[in-house]
C-alpha cells in the first residue's frame, strides 16, 4: 500500500505540473464542468463515498478527463454525467486502485466489491483518464491479485481483458507495462482454453456468465456456442498477436495469430445464418437459435467479420422497429420474436429485449468500427450512429434528472430494477469512449499519427471541441469550427498537440496528422 501512495503522490504531482502547462494551451476551460458537476451534486443523496467524494469531483475530473463541448445538450451533459458517476466507482484498496460495478455491495463480487463482467468497459473509458496509474493497478488487480484469492472472480464472467489492455496502451503508450503483462495475458487465455473450449476450438459459455442471463438463447446448463465469448475470444488472440509483437515474442506471436484465424473462420461457418442473415448462438444439436440477439452485433466490436455485403445485412435490423429499434434504445433481442420480453419484468436481470446499456455500448462501437473500417456498410451510417448515440444518452434519466441503472423498458424508459439502491451509477458501459473514440473519432494507433474519424453528420453541428485529452504523451486537442465563429482560430477542422497545430482540413472529415517527435 505504501508503494502506491508513493507512486500516487509523484503521478500527482507530475499531473499537476502537466494541467498548468496543458491549461495554458487549452482552447475550453473548466467552467462548464464546473457547472455540471455542481448541478449533479445538488441532486445526489450520496448514499455511497468511495475514494473521490462528491466534493472532490470537480478538481479531480478538471485532472483527469477530457472537457468537451458540443451543440447537442444532451450528449453533452451525459457526457459528464457519466465521468462523475465513474469516479463514484474508483477505490483504493491495499491492492492498488479498482473500479466497481455496483456501488453497493453485492454478493457475487470478489473483494473489494469487485465484479469482473465489465472489465473491458471499464478498460475502454478509463482509458482517457491522464493518470494511467487508476487503470494500470486496476488491470494488475486482476491479473495478479485475483488468482491468489480462495475463489478467484475474474472468470466467473467472459471478459475481453486482452483487447482492452492493447486498447489502452494504444493511448499512453507504456511498453513496460505491456511487458509485464504479457505473460500474465497468455496463461489467462490457456486457462480459457482448458476450462471453455470444445473439441472444435469454439468456446462455449452459460448465458448468465456472459452477464447476459435469461437470455432467449440463454441456458444454465447447455454448453451454447455463443458470439459473445467467441468474439471476445477472437478479440483477445488479436491483441495478444499485437502485445506479442510489441515485445518481440515470436512464439506467442505465432501461437496467437493461428488462434484468431482460425476462430475468425469457425465464427463465419458455424454461427452465421444465412436465412437470418445474422451471427446467432448454436446449441450443442449444432442448431441455431432462432432469434436473432443484439448479441449478434458483438463480432463487429472486434472487426472480425470479413467485409462482405451479406454479413453487413445484419445491421439493417438494427433501424427496423420489428428488429432492435424501440423508442428508447436498442433492444437485447428482435421485437417481432415471440418470446420477447417474457421472462420477468426486472424481479432478475433479463436480456430478452429489455434495453441493456452494456449491450447498446457494444453494439454502437461495432457500428462505428462497420462504417470506419468496412466498405460493405448497407444503409447505415453517421446519421445513424448519432441518431442510436443521441438515443442512448437521452435514456440517462429518471425522474427528470440524470441516472444511470442496469436496464430499462424499451417503450418507457422505465428502469426495471425500480429504487433498488444497487443499481444507482451503474458501471456497466460505456459512453465517454464512444464520444470521444467514435463520435469525435480519436482513433488510438501504434504509431506517431493522429487520425480521427468522425462520426457526426453533415450539417448536424456547426462546432464541437474536444480537449485536454492526453494521447501518446501529448495534450490533443480537436475543433471544428465552420465559419470561424466560435473559437476564433479560422474556419474548419483542426487539430492541435500541446498547442501547435498539426492538422486541418475544411470540411468535418477523415483526417490523419503526424504528432511532434
Amino acid at each position: 500500500m505504501k508503494g502506491f501512495k508513493i507512486a500516487g503522490f509523484f503521478v500527482a504531482a507530475l499531473l499537476n505540473y502537466t494541467l498548468s502547462n496543458a491549461q495554458n494551451k487549452q482552447v475550453l476551460g473548466f467552467d462548464k464542468l464546473n457547472r455540471y458537476v455542481s448541478e449533479f451534486n445538488r441532486t445526489d443523496t450520496e448514499t455511497v463515498k468511495n475514494l473521490v467524494p462528491n466534493e472532490q469531483a470537480a478538481a479531480w475530473m478538471t485532472q483527469n478527463v477530457p472537457v468537451f463541448e458540443c451543440p447537442d445538450s444532451t450528449i453533452e451533459k451525459i457526457y459528464y454525467y457519466r465521468w462523475w458517476t465513474f469516479r463514484k466507482h474508483l477505490k483504493q484498496t491495499p491492492d492498488g486502485y479498482v473500479f466497481t460495478e455496483f456501488i453497493t455491495p453485492v454478493n457475487h463480487a470478489g473483494i473489494y466489491n469487485t465484479v469482473s463482467s465489465a472489465l473491458g468497459h471499464h478498460i475502454y473509458e478509463g482509458r482517457w483518464l491522464r493518470n494511467p496509474q487508476y487503470v494500470e493497478q486496476y488491470i494488475s488487480f486482476w491479473l495478479f491479485t485475483d488468482p491468489k484469492q480462495k475463489k478467484p472472480h475474474l472468470h466467473a464472467f467472459s471478459s475481453w481483458i486482452d483487447d482492452a489492455v492493447y486498447k489502452f496502451y494504444l493511448v499512453n503508450q507504456n511498453k513496460s507495462f505491456i511487458q509485464k503483462l504479457v505473460p500474465a495475458l497468455d496463461a489467462d487465455y490457456r486457462l480459457w482454453e482448458t476450462e471453455k473450449q470444445l473439441p472444435s476450438q469454439m468456446f462455449w459459455q452459460f448465458d448468465v456468465r456472459d452477464a447476459m442471463e435469461e437470455s432467449i438463447s440463454g441456458s444454465r446448463k447447455l454448453k451454447n456456442v455463443r458470439p459473445t465469448i467467441n468474439s471476445y475470444m477472437y478479440g483477445n488472440a488479436v491483441a495478444l498477436t499485437d502485445m506479442a509483437k510489441l515485445t518481440a515474442n515470436d512464439t506467442l506471436q505465432k501461437r496467437y495469430s493461428l488462434r484468431a484465424a482460425k476462430l475468425k473462420d469457425l465464427v463465419q461457418e458455424n454461427l452465421w445464418d444465412d436465412t437470418s442473415s445474422f451471427f446467432k448462438v448454436q446449441y450443442p444439436n449444432g442448431k441455431l437459435c432462432d432469434a436473432r440477439e443484439e448479441l449478434g452485433y458483438i463480432p463487429w466490436y472486434f472487426n472480425l467479420p470479413d467485409d462482405k455485403a451479406k454479413y453487413a445485412k445484419q445491421w439493417e435490423q438494427l433501424t427496423d422497429e420489428k428488429g432492435f429499434n424501440a423508442p428508447w434504445g436498442i433492444t437485447t433481442a428482435e421485437r417481432r420474436h415471440p418470446l420477447f420480453r417474457t421472462h420477468g419484468t426486472g424481479h432478475g436481470c433479463e436480456w430478452d429485449g429489455a434495453v441493456w446499456p452494456f449491450a447498446t455500448s457494444q453494439t454502437l462501437t461495432g457500428l462505428a468500427n462497420l462504417l470506419t473500417r468496412y466498405k460493405h456498410h448497407d444503409g447505415m451510417s453517421a446519421q445513424v450512429f448519432y441518431n442510436e448515440l443521441h438515443k442512448y444518452a437521452a435514456s440517462h434519466q429518471k425522474r427528470g434528472l440524470p441516472y444511470l441503472g442496469e436496464y430499462q423498458d424499451e417503450k418507457t424508459g422505465y428502469w426495471l430494477k425500480g429504487d433498488n439502491p444497487r443499481s444507482s451509477y451503474y458501471n456497466h458501459s460505456t459512453f465517454c469512449d464512444l464520444v470521444i473514440s467514435d463520435l469525435i473519432g480519436l482513433k488510438p494507433r501504434n504509431d506517431n499519427t493522429l487520425e480521427i474519424y468522425p462520426l457526426i453528420p453533415q450539417n448536424q453541428w456547426n462546432w464541437f471541441c474536444l480537449d485536454n485529452v492526453m494521447y501518446h504523451g501529448r495534450n490533443i486537442t480537436i475543433l471544428w469550427d465552420k465559419d470561424g465563429s466560435r473559437y476564433h482560430k479560422g474556419q474548419g477542422l483542426r487539430i492541435y498537440a500541446d498547442g501547435k497545430e498539426i492538422g486541418r482540413a475544411k470540411e468535418l472529415k477523415h483526417l490523419s496528422a503526424k504528432l511532434p517527435s
